[in-house]
């Protein structure tokens, strides 16, 4: 396992996941959508100029971010709440702030899991606040789904196949 994480660190952003094929697009995918800072469309686009069919690409990343969100809405809804307010040193305003749009838009804000900067957050509030799972799961799916076929409509004429 020391071998994986030492060439993970050295890995370029698109070419080393690359590597790794499908596989690495979803880790790729799915640490993106973790509090983690990390570009999954990078390593899609990469895919995708070198050839890979994007059907296969869209599928496999959309899973992977998914459950990367499904992961935050999961720190949220397990871990108490003051836990995780402390852990990640929320300030009280703010945490009402959030309780305030997940009681008014409920599973729906779950559409916007995929923005960056506040996608993560979102998902976690979900699951703090305690917003429904299976609604929150599609609504996040779709969401998701949304922005990589977007991005890959958009490069479609840039790249192969």
């Amino acid at each position: 396992m020391p071998k994986v994480a030492a060439y993970l660190a050295r890995m370029e952003l698109g070419l080393g996941w690359s590597e790794w094929g499908l596989v690495g697009l979803f880790l790729a995918a799915f640490l993106a959508a973790t509090i983690l800072p990390f570009s999954s469309e990078a390593v899609l686009l990469a895919m995708a100029a070198a050839g890979g069919g994007l059907l296969p690409l869209f599928v496999v990343a959309t899973a992977g971010n998914t459950l990367g969100g499904l992961v935050n809405y999961g720190i949220g809804r397990w871990i108490p709440e003051d836990r995780v307010v402390k852990w990640l040193r929320i300030d009280t305003g703010k945490a009402e702030r959030w309780r305030t749009m997940v009681n008014r838009r409920g599973a729906w804000a779950a559409l916007l899991c995929w923005l960056p900067v506040i996608g993560d957050p979102i998902a976690l509030a979900l699951g703090l606040f305690r917003a429904p799972f299976v609604p929150c799961a599609v609504l996040m799916l779709i969401g998701k789904a949304a922005r990589y076929a977007v991005l890959l409509w958009i490069a479609k004429p840039f790249v192969a196949g």
